[in-house]
């Protein structure tokens, strides 16, 4: 019986049952798609990343339990975690290769730094019907960036109250619904919905913070930024916009270490 690694790290917190948890394996060359999505169920997290040797630098995918899908910032910050923590320590910096471009992680001090592409937002003209009815009554704005729909609402306290029909949402396929505000105790605050691949709320959302960083950047005047995701797990992170790229700065715990049993 065929056997691989497995961790589970929870990232983008200092804390056990914090933060976004992200399922890791390790692999020493590609398995087939679909039994890396059939373990992508079965981890039943909201991404497993699986990565593979390139030369001084890795190539990496991501499935959530329903799909394969193009872009996760936590899973990048938990799959360098697991390099540094327990494959090879002497690193400090890890280069992974995504349908995204090349992602960087970064050892620094007890934190990890992670640098992905910034996809500032546009003025979504054309409002799905389903966008629209999740709009409050004082209305918001709507803006849209790669396989998101951003909702701008007025306070922390609107995204905190914020009740998202998943049936409704599942329907924007590929869409997903991210809505944010001026956060109370930081920058901005934000929540993530994106049910048609099987996460009906990500608990922290790299991903989005790509858009989101740039979007605040410019509105409050200031590149260095903090930010909380409002999910019951719920994380922190420290942001800056460096030109064309977003650092996203956190730490990462390790939950589980584990061995996959594969039918042959």
């Amino acid at each position: 019986m065929r056997t691989l690694p497995l961790y589970v790290v929870d990232a983008f917190t200092e804390r056990l049952f914090g933060g976004n948890p992200a399922a890791v394996c390790p692999l020493r060359e590609w398995l087939p798609a679909d039994l890396m999505q059939d373990i992508a169920a079965e981890n039943n997290l909201s991404e497993t990343a699986f990565f593979v040797p390139a030369g001084s630098e890795y190539e990496m995918r991501w499935f959530t339990p329903r799909r394969e899908i193009s872009f996760c910032g936590h899973a990048t910050l938990a799959s360098g975690h697991v390099l540094f923590r327990h494959i090879d320590p002497s690193l400090t910096r890890v280069a992974f290769r995504t349908q995204v471009g090349v992602l960087v992680v970064e050892r620094r001090g007890d934190g990890i730094g992670l640098r992905v592409p910034a996809f500032p937002p546009r003025p979504c003209r054309d409002v799905p019907p389903v966008v629209a009815a999740h709009l409050p009554p004082s209305g918001g704005e709507v803006l849209a960036a790669r396989e998101k729909y951003f909702l701008v609402l007025g306070s922390q306290r609107d995204v905190e109250a914020f009740r998202p029909d998943f049936d409704a949402l599942e329907t924007l396929h590929p869409y997903g619904l991210c809505i944010t505000a001026p956060g109370d105790d930081v920058d901005f605050v934000s929540r993530y919905f994106v049910p048609s691949f099987g996460v009906p709320e990500d608990p922290v959302t790299g991903s989005s913070h790509a858009t989101l960083v740039p979007y605040w950047a410019k509105r409050l005047g200031r590149t260095s930024l903090e930010a909380r995701q409002l999910s019951r797990r719920g994380g922190r992170l420290s942001c800056r916009l460096e030109g064309e790229t977003v650092r996203l700065a956190g730490r990462a715990v390790t939950y589980l270490e584990g061995t996959i049993r594969l039918p042959d």
